[in-house]
């Protein structure tokens, strides 16, 4: 089919290249405007973008897909189908009605539920077994187009947002593919979304931050969805102090635990108490439980595992992080 593709980050590389690899015609690649990154604040072309030029493929930048002379740009490419992945920008009722067969998405969740922009690292904060990769027609909408196939991709105990994120991309891929095989076909279902639903909100710095009062298992989530952006943090003496591994310990001594334990706090301890340490890491009183920090970073300084940091940072119980 003759396609036009939409993405920006790295999670839609692999899709465009599966439609490449399957013999597609990728007319265009219309991704974001390359932002300036690093200490020069250099330029930086998206991973979409970088791909796209490796293919030879034209590549379109458009401050905003609305407006008229980008959709005239389209129009001229005559696409047949358009695939979006991870774009970035809400496509108008314009650019939805250029392709002939319409627009797919490709969204990393089991629609209906987990729209938005963040769904991967929401079921993990919500300590769900299992998500997945659904396309979908768009509409206008947000993700809340008719649905079309959809793949189940498990969630490991120690799943973080970047692991995740890798495994639903690499899945979309093939479930892309033959979303357009049935459509050539003539033999693709859709099915509108029905049912419950919730909105997984864009991700913020902000989120990351630790709230000592809340659980155990909810900071243990916390700190492996917010991996590897923007991290779990907290302070230690009015600097940062970012989280990047971490368990849950139980009332019964060494037990690990993911969900909720009712242990009750160590000898009165407040929230965010550290109450040990040792070579396996910094026991710290959460609302509920002990969270044991296992691998954390300092302010200007390299991830360290908590041994390591115990070296060079010693730490009291009692102290008391902010």
């Amino acid at each position: 089919m003759r396609v036009v593709f939409m993405g920006t980050p790295a999670f839609s590389v692999p899709v465009l290249t599966a439609l490449v690899e399957a013999g597609h015609t990728v007319a265009a690649v219309v991704t974001q405007p390359d932002k300036p990154r690093g200490r020069g604040k250099a330029p930086q072309a998206s991973p979409v973008k970088e791909k796209a030029l490796e293919y030879g493929i034209p590549v379109l930048q458009p401050v905003k897909v609305r407006e008229p002379e980008f959709v005239e740009e389209l129009k001229k490419l005559a696409p047949e189908v358009m695939v979006v992945v991870a774009f970035g920008q809400i496509l108008t009722r314009e650019v939805l009605a250029v392709p002939a067969y319409g627009c797919i998405n490709v969204h990393a969740s089991l629609l209906p539920m987990y729209r938005g922009a963040a769904p991967i690292q929401q079921v993990i904060l919500d300590g769900r077994q299992e998500t997945g990769v659904t396309t979908m027609f768009m509409d206008e909408g947000l993700d809340t187009g008719d649905m079309l196939l959809r793949t189940v991709v498990p969630i490991a105990p120690e799943e973080t947002g970047g692991s995740l994120t890798e495994k639903l991309s690499a899945a979309g891929a093939p479930l892309l593919i033959e979303t357009l095989r049935r459509l050539e076909e003539g033999t693709l279902e859709r099915t509108p979304q029905t049912g419950e639903t919730c909105y997984a909100g864009m991700l913020k710095k902000s989120m990351g931050r630790i709230d000592w009062s809340r659980s155990a298992a909810e900071l243990e989530r916390l700190v492996r969805g917010m991996d590897p952006w923007p991290s779990a943090y907290t302070t230690r003496n009015g600097k940062g102090l970012k989280i990047w591994s971490a368990r849950v310990e139980t009332a019964e001594a060494g037990t690990h635990a993911g969900e909720h334990t009712g242990y009750a706090p160590e000898s009165g301890a407040a929230p965010g108490t550290v109450v040990r340490t040792g070579r396996d890491g910094i026991w710290v009183q959460a609302g509920d439980g002990l969270l044991v920090i296992r691998e954390l970073q300092p302010e200007g300084k390299k991830r360290m595992a908590a041994d390591a940091y115990l070296r060079g940072y010693p730490v009291q119980p009692g102290e008391r992080l902010e």
